[in-house]
């Protein structure tokens, strides 16, 4: 930007419920830099405008009462203020006791002020913080909005809203989106991926995910919960459950459903609360793919990837498959030398069949239109997990991990503005100030 060029931006008018701006753009030859002074110039304007509505949440100096206690102003204090457009500097009432002690400003309260932020400015950095890390969201606020924040101010305001977050986990309940289709099946999953704590190195989140389908098994909404390693799965189990219990008071007819990738912790809690369990198909294929191998040589390449297609594809869509599959896996060990690692492979797959057969009747399910995948629980690893806390270099703590997790999956579940409304009926917790 020009820094030589000047804006202009003054309040004109004053009125009871509004105020008039005037602001003097200057025009320049370069559409690049035109633009930008036009950004810096409705900052400006963006800032008149917001110590205007501060100063509305501020009280008249009378004495006030909170919490059956009589308060008195000390006089207006000055105070800086963080917009979206810019820093404000505000003079506002504080109030204490006339014994003194602990000060309280009303329009803290009032406006919904985090830290220092108003709530639109704290929403704006708490999002972009959610979604990348401190460097890109100082440059995005740079570079897009004309404002130059410290790494450690970020790192403030996101602590705020995701200590809110976290305190208002088990509370604050949310409302699914409105749907244009009717909800048939609800799947529920979960599932773990590690990440790289700072004092204890690799540790396991948890990641579960709920998910709506409507009748042809078109996915419609999916929710999502998670526990950093602190807490680990007892954590994210209990969330699951207020979640389910949540979910099926709105969706009481519809079928519920329980994908998981065999391991008997996770079917002990789906059994629980799915009316129907379902052994991911995709992992049941790596034990096919393990049998292939066992069989075939590498120079067999090609057979092998032709008989793997076809046990994959009969066990998706052929009725009775598992068994068959089974009665194959159990010949070949009798029939074939195999080596050490090679019957490894097969007793696996014959394990896991047998233990798993009864969920994998995927014939049956992909009629009734019912998801046989955990494609959707996997990619919650990945987005929820794997693509913010997972980048080169990045180290965690748990409450820095805790605040980000709670806030993404805020945002991945399409409750981000709910969160927000909330904040704007209730205020902000004194716990997270």
């Amino acid at each position: 930007m020009d820094m030589h060029v000047k804006v202009n931006a003054k309040i004109k008018k004053q009125e009871e419920d509004g105020i008039v701006l005037e602001i003097k753009i200057p025009l320049v030859r370069s559409p690049l830099s035109g633009e930008e002074i036009i950004q810096q110039a409705l900052n400006a304007a963006g800032m008149l405008a917001s110590k205007a509505l501060l100063k509305k949440f501020d009280t008249d100096g009378s004495p006030i009462e909170v919490a059956g206690i009589r308060l008195t102003s000390k006089g207006q204090v000055l105070k800086k203020y963080h917009t979206p457009y810019g820093v404000v500097d505000v003079e506002r009432h504080v109030y204490q006791t006339s014994a003194g002690g602990e000060t309280f400003c009303p329009l803290d309260k009032e406006a919904r002020i985090v830290g220092s932020a108003t709530p639109k400015f704290a929403k704006m950095v708490s999002h972009k913080y959610a979604r990348n890390g401190v460097d890109e969201v100082k440059t995005d606020l740079e570079s897009n909005h004309g404002r130059s924040i410290s790494r450690e101010y970020i790192q403030s305001i996101a602590d705020i809203v995701g200590t809110i977050a976290i305190a208002k986990e088990e509370s604050w309940h949310y409302s699914t989106p409105v749907l244009d289709t009717p909800v048939n099946t609800i799947a529920i999953g979960l599932d773990g991926t590690t990440m790289l704590m700072r004092e204890e190195g690799y540790r396991q989140a948890m990641v579960g995910a709920i998910t709506l389908y409507d009748k042809h098994g078109e996915r419609q909404h999916t929710l999502y919960v998670g526990a950093v390693p602190e807490y680990g799965k007892e954590k994210l189990l209990k969330r699951m459950e207020q979640e389910i219990e949540t979910i099926k008071q709105s969706y009481p007819q519809a079928t519920y459903v329980g994908i998981a990738d065999g391991a008997k912790d996770n079917w002990a809690f789906l059994d629980k609360k799915t009316k129907v369990q379902i052994t991911d198909f995709y992992h049941a294929t790596e034990y096919v793919a393990g049998v292939s191998e066992a069989m075939f040589t590498k120079k067999q390449e090609k057979e092998r990837q032709a008989w793997l297609q076809t046990h994959c594809h009969d066990l998706k869509h052929q009725t009775g498959a598992v068994g068959l599959h089974l009665s194959e896996f159990k010949k070949i060990k009798e029939e074939k030398t195999l080596s050490d690692e090679a019957m490894k492979k097969v007793d696996a797959a014959i394990s896991y069949f047998t233990h798993q057969g009864p969920r994998m009747t995927y014939a049956k399910f992909r009629a009734k239109n019912l998801p046989i995948g955990s494609g959707v629980i996997e990619a919650a690893c990945k987005t929820i997990i794997k693509q913010r806390f997972c980048r080169s270099g990045m180290k965690w703590k748990e409450r820095g991990a805790a605040i980000v997790l709670s806030l993404r999956c805020l945002d991945k579940s399409q409750r981000w503005d709910q969160f927000w409304d909330k904040i704007n009926q209730y205020g902000i917790p004194l716990l997270a100030v």
